[in-house]
């Protein structure tokens, strides 16, 4: 009788292992499996329902078109004191912190707002206002009709006097709305 030798049978067993393990029907169900979970990931990224609240503020329209980037129903706009004289990479910098401010709130406060935004990709615009006066009746504007705001005010290291209000960011909010405060003022 002949008997397979022990080396044999380890050998054997572990041809069938790598048979199982790396076979051409194992490796094409992996595959499947590895697209489909990357095509559902994304498909539900981007086609997700839109939730009531963001659709509320939108307004009578259907929201639709923003979340493929078409639309404009959202945006923030940064208002620029221009009486400060500040030069370009201050003007950068306070815009920055307003933006990243107004940001925050709103993750905390409306994050389906927040969304909404993000889909429209992210409209900011930057406009100018004459001076600190007319950046607080907006502010206040701004507040009663339910907008973001964050005003910035500079450490006064560089260019400008400690406490000076540089910089005021409204939204993101419903475009319309927002034009209800600033539609007036001139791009920076």
């Amino acid at each position: 009788m002949n008997l397979p030798s022990c080396r044999e049978n380890v050998e054997q067993i572990r041809f069938n292992r790598m048979d199982v393990i790396y076979g051409p029907l194992s490796l094409g169900a992996a595959a499947g499996l590895g697209c489909g979970l990357l095509l559902g990931w994304h498909f539900r990224a981007r086609f997700a329902p839109i939730s009531k609240s963001v659709i509320q503020a939108v307004g009578s329209g259907t929201g639709e078109a923003c979340v493929m980037g078409e639309g404009g129903e959202f945006k923030m706009i940064l208002v620029v004191r221009n009486d400060l004289k500040m030069g370009k990479g201050k003007v950068a910098a306070q815009c920055s912190h307003a933006a990243v401010s107004a940001y925050k709130q709103v993750q905390r406060r409306n994050p389906d707002l927040l969304k909404q935004w993000e889909y429209c990709g992210q409209p900011k615009v930057v406009v100018k206002a004459p001076d600190e006066d007319t950046l607080i009746e907006l502010l206040s504007h701004a507040k009663e009709v339910g907008l973001t705001v964050s005003l910035i005010q500079d450490a006064g290291r560089t260019q400008i006097a400690p406490g000076s209000r540089t910089v005021l960011g409204i939204g993101p909010g419903p475009a319309d709305l927002v034009d209800s405060v600033t539609g007036d003022l001139k791009l920076y």
